[in-house]
């Protein structure tokens, strides 16, 4: 047993030190944890932010400036006032999602009681924006109207008050739950490219022959990949949970932390040993990269951290239940945004457990055989 856990060790030291020399890999790891996570907390919100926005006034009225000077960050960016042919040019060229039409006499038309018109193009090409937005440039405009004809500022008293408190994350903040999913996902996809990449590394080289000739297992050189590759992971992880998601972007992390790198390396160890196998599939590192893309599109797509799963239809929800990164996201999301304890999590630290087990097995039984057939 001692000789078995020194050779895990010293073959898991030089799977570290290869990792070291590999300058590729070593920024793949820094970009993933820092660039990757920041961009996607703080890049492209949910919320209508600095929509560009045209407005063509051939009104020039009381109420038509009114609604111009209605639209104003962080919403909206400053109104440019154009003229009619410009609008289709500024769509085509996307140089404004929004172009809002007022005609000549549209305040006449809304004192006197008449039908007033008023035109919204919408470039749907942004989609969020674009649904966002047009719901809440039709609320501006009506209110200043309703606002112009009643002569007041004022709303009507609803006999009952709807009081919105958003737990976890008061200020509804894209970056705090951006971030957090982003290291949730990073983990689980850098762990199976670091894995296969270094097994695919070492068949490429030849040193796989050399192993063989050693007095080592298929056991052992596993195992020494799945702790060394995990380990790597788990510090970027932690790094950049503490330096780019709390420091940098100010996010809070209510849970354990602890608690959650413990589930963290439970999942590692299923994650690598999938990518183990997805390299005893792959005969060289372009096979690998496109099994990989096909493997980490669902299981982050369909494991929680970007849709939740209560949309998916009822069978894709059965069958991402034999994912790790599934359970991964909903202890994660637990831990961290919910500040919840083992008490809480502890179904998705068997079920991690069992998953990894499995995929564990497969895939020695698996490099087994390909060493076998490299001999």
């Amino acid at each position: 047993m001692r000789q078995t856990l020194a050779n895990i060790y010293r073959l898991g030291v030089k799977e570290l030190w290869s990792l070291w020399r590999d300058p590729t890999m070593l920024f793949l790891i820094v970009f993933t944890f820092t660039f990757a996570v920041y961009s996607s907390a703080s890049s492209m919100p949910e919320t209508l932010h600095n929509a560009p926005i045209a407005i063509v006034d051939e009104d020039n009225s009381p109420l038509s400036q009114r609604i111009v000077s209605a639209f104003y960050p962080p919403h909206f960016m400053k109104p440019v006032m154009i003229a009619p042919a410009q609008i289709d040019p500024g769509m085509d060229s996307g140089s404004y999602t929004f172009a809002l039409y007022i005609p000549e006499g549209f305040q006449r038309d809304v004192l006197a009681g008449r039908s007033a018109r008023i035109q919204l193009n919408t470039d749907a090409t942004r989609m969020t924006q674009a649904f966002t937005g047009s719901g809440y440039i039709q609320q501006i405009v009506m209110g200043e109207i309703t606002e112009f004809t009643n002569h007041y500022r004022g709303q009507a008293v609803s006999p009952v008050n709807l009081e919105m408190r958003a737990r976890f994350n008061p200020t509804l903040n894209k970056s705090w739950f951006g971030s957090l999913s982003q290291i949730i996902n990073q983990i689980a996809m850098l762990s199976i490219i670091l894995t296969g990449a270094a097994l695919i590394r070492e068949r490429e080289h030849g040193t796989v022959e050399h192993l063989l000739v050693m007095p080592v297992t298929p056991l052992e050189i596993m195992l020494s990949k799945i702790w060394s590759m995990g380990l790597v992971v788990l510090v970027a992880s932690a790094v950049s949970l503490n330096l780019v998601v709390r420091w940098l972007l100010g996010v809070p992390v209510a849970g354990s932390l602890p608690l959650f790198f413990t589930g963290a390396a439970l999942v590692l160890f299923a994650t690598t040993s999938l990518g183990i196998f997805m390299a005893t599939i792959a005969r060289n590192m372009p096979q690998f990269g496109i099994l990989a893309v096909l493997v980490l599109l669902p299981l982050q797509m369909l494991s929680g951290g970007t849709t939740p799963r209560e949309s998916m239809p009822e069978l894709v929800r059965t069958i991402m239940l034999a994912a790790p990164t599934t359970h991964f996201v909903e202890l994660g999301q637990a831990i961290l945004f919910r500040g919840a304890g083992f008490d809480v999590v502890w179904p998705q630290f068997v079920a991690v457990t069992l998953i990894g087990a499995v995929f564990f097995g497969i895939a020695l039984t698996r490099f087994r055989k390909t060493i076998s057939a490299m001999a």
